[in-house]
């Protein structure tokens, strides 16, 4: 009897040892994962706090809190299912589709520089509307369902060798800590200047520490949106110099490659600082010139097109259901016409 209770102790110690480094190896495959969607991570972070802008203080938590589930079924109830079936019965359709989506990175970002040197609206929306709470979160669901996507199918990416269900652990792991952490910097974010306003009207160093805090916030939310262009552009990059490599288009990834070894042995003890700067900014000068052409391309179709679209609304006489009228028929203008002559005989 004690024989056997050791032999069923000494196994369930087996067991326990291979659960814990089953978890240790799903905790690192998942860190591996999500440090390759930083890039959208940062750029998710930036972009949410703008819906929380016009509200006021006591419902900016309760937004994006709303937000933040909408997010999570995003991930669990679309993204995930669709990845995972992807990743188990076409996954060749993975590398087109991740570089569909770091063609989107690059658009994204490259649209915001030239907003930058323009002196426009990224999206050309000008003086926005205050919407309702309802109108403001499903939007702010749908920018996110698109990040959300980039960032699973990044993480997919590094795990798609692992089995089924390891890659449905990894990517349930890595959608809940991305989402708790991009919408818990968000809630520190827009609440921040609350604070630094309340510790203002102490006294002594704490005062000075909540108005430095309410000063320094306009520089956060402007490094926070310089930072999240130059990730896109970066990651953007890197996914199609990375997926041209795996169509079988070697010579621009072998290009780079080339550079970053040479200045990585040409720099010795920094060489590999170096050579991550070579291909992260050889990554970005992709990134922009692919979203350049996109931003080109969509200027002179799409945004062309919305715009005869709003003259042609704004010129013309409108019915009740917001539609242009056709314009009258000739029988209908002889028939409407005023009778300045006279009749005949």
């Amino acid at each position: 009897m004690a024989g056997g209770l050791v032999a069923l102790l000494d196994d369930v110690a087996v067991l326990a040892r291979a659960a814990a480094a089953s978890i240790d190896d799903i905790g690192a495959a998942a860190a591996k994962a999500g440090a390759k969607a930083a890039g959208v991570v940062v750029d998710d972070a930036a972009v949410t706090p703008q819906y929380v802008r016009s509200l006021a203080a006591e419902r900016e938590l309760p937004i994006i809190k709303r937000i933040a589930v909408g997010s999570l079924r995003n991930k669990f109830f679309i993204i995930l299912p669709a990845v995972l079936l992807l990743s188990q019965f076409v996954p060749w359709l993975l590398t087109p589709i991740l570089m569909l989506g770091g063609a989107y990175l690059c658009y994204e970002g490259a649209e915001k520089v030239w907003a930058k040197i323009a002196h426009h609206d990224a999206h050309g929306s000008g003086e926005q509307e205050v919407q309702d709470e309802t109108t403001l979160v499903s939007g702010a669901v749908r920018t996110d369902l698109i990040l959300s996507a980039e960032i699973m199918v990044i993480s997919l990416n590094e795990v798609i060798d692992e089995a089924f269900w390891s890659r449905l652990v990894i990517l349930a792991v890595v959608a809940v800590v991305i989402t708790v952490l991009v919408y818990g910097v968000v809630a520190l974010i827009v609440k921040m200047d609350d604070a630094g306003l309340r510790l203002s009207q102490r006294s002594g160093a704490i005062a000075t520490f909540g108005r430095g805090l309410v000063r320094a916030m306009p520089v956060v939310l402007t490094v926070l949106t310089v930072v999240g262009t130059a990730a896109m552009l970066w990651v953007g990059g890197h996914i199609l110099l990375l997926g041209t490599n795996e169509l079988n288009l070697h010579f621009l990834y072998e290009a780079v490659h080339h550079v970053e070894v040479a200045a990585h042995d040409a720099t010795g003890v920094l060489g590999g600082l170096v050579g991550w700067l070579v291909n992260t900014v050889a990554s970005a000068i992709l990134g922009l010139i692919v979203g350049a052409l996109v931003v080109l391309v969509m200027t002179l179709t799409l945004h062309r097109r919305n715009s005869k679209v709003a003259a042609a609304t704004a010129a013309g006489p409108t019915r009740t259901d917001g539609t242009i009228p056709a314009p009258p028929s000739r029988s209908a203008q002889r028939r409407d016409a005023p009778a300045d002559r006279a009749p005949r005989g």
